[in-house]
């Protein structure tokens, strides 16, 4: 085992350390910013601001939505920016979030189908009222680490709209109720826990890019190192280079960089960010996040 190697195994064990010194200490705020440049739509560009149409409301907001993928870890949550109306933000997130209708097609949801439930994520505790008995159990095939997942993107989704930490309280038809058996009120595991350890905002999965565009997402990568490449359909590497989050270990942190596209090609290619691999191919492998583009 090399130095580097070795230091990584040191740095991951103060990992575990620090996930169990932070659980039921995340931060108060629930750190779901919206995208800085905007861009929910999967075109590259600004969403339009809320607006009003000739007397009309028709006001959309982005918010988080979270989905399911597959990590080195198993299953992990990621996180899609999407529009939503803004009259009732919750409405529209859980319905994404229950239907599994998410943009990026390495994403999905453990929901089942059906009705999705409904919100009041102004309310303290976040108060969600089930559709029906059926969802106070977990249905079959569901195992329990899947239901604990499940809960968490419900959790996750709920507090990135309410941009705080609030607990999440169950009900069925105005009453206490479970969320497939785990309980009536539930809680934020720590992200380092729950969420995959690296995550695109943007490009927006379809995105078209044309001479250079900003990449950003949120990271917790050995050293703060986020390596990125674009990578063509035969998967070929076209271009590539890192981004440097703002921390890393505890939880993730945000990280940006300028992608230069002009020794790259028109047409379609895959970005792909990913976390550090310090072990050499010794360890499972890194976290990946991917997102289609085309270059034009």
């Amino acid at each position: 085992m090399n130095a580097r190697t070795r230091l990584a195994a040191l740095l991951s064990a103060a990992v575990c350390l620090g996930a169990l010194t932070a659980c039921g200490s995340d931060d108060a705020k629930a750190e779901d910013p919206t995208p800085a440049n905007g861009s929910t739509r999967g075109q590259g560009s600004e969403s339009p601001a809320p607006s009003e149409s000739e007397g009309q409301e028709s006001e959309t907001v982005a918010v988080p939505v979270y989905f399911v993928g597959e990590t080195p870890q198993g299953p992990r949550l990621y996180r899609e920016f999407r529009e939503v109306p803004a009259g009732d933000p919750a409405a529209g997130a859980l319905a994404l979030l229950t239907s599994g209708d998410a943009l990026d097609p390495d994403y999905r949801t453990l929901f089942p189908g059906g009705d999705a439930p409904t919100a009041q994520v102004d309310a303290d505790p976040i108060v969600v009222d089930l559709p029906d008995e059926s969802w106070t159990t977990a249905p079959d095939g569901m195992s329990e680490d899947d239901a604990r997942l499940a809960a968490q993107q419900l959790v996750y989704t709920l507090q990135g709209i309410a941009q705080a930490r609030t607990p999440v309280s169950i009900q069925l038809d105005g009453a206490p109720a479970d969320l497939f058996g785990l309980g009536g009120e539930l809680t934020n595991e720590p992200e380092i826990d729950v969420r995959a350890l690296v995550n695109v905002t943007d490009p927006v999965e379809g995105a078209t890019v044309s001479g250079s565009f900003t990449a950003s997402g949120v990271s917790s990568s050995f050293e703060a190192t986020t390596p990125w490449e674009i990578r063509s359909s035969d998967g070929k590497v076209v271009a590539k280079g890192f981004a440097t989050a703002e921390g890393w270990m505890d939880k993730l942190y945000p990280w940006e960089t300028e992608v230069d596209l002009s020794d790259v090609a028109p047409g379609t290619y895959t970005f792909v960010a990913m976390t550090d691999d310090p072990s050499g191919g010794e360890g499972a492998g890194p976290t990946e996040d991917s997102k289609t583009i085309t270059v034009e």
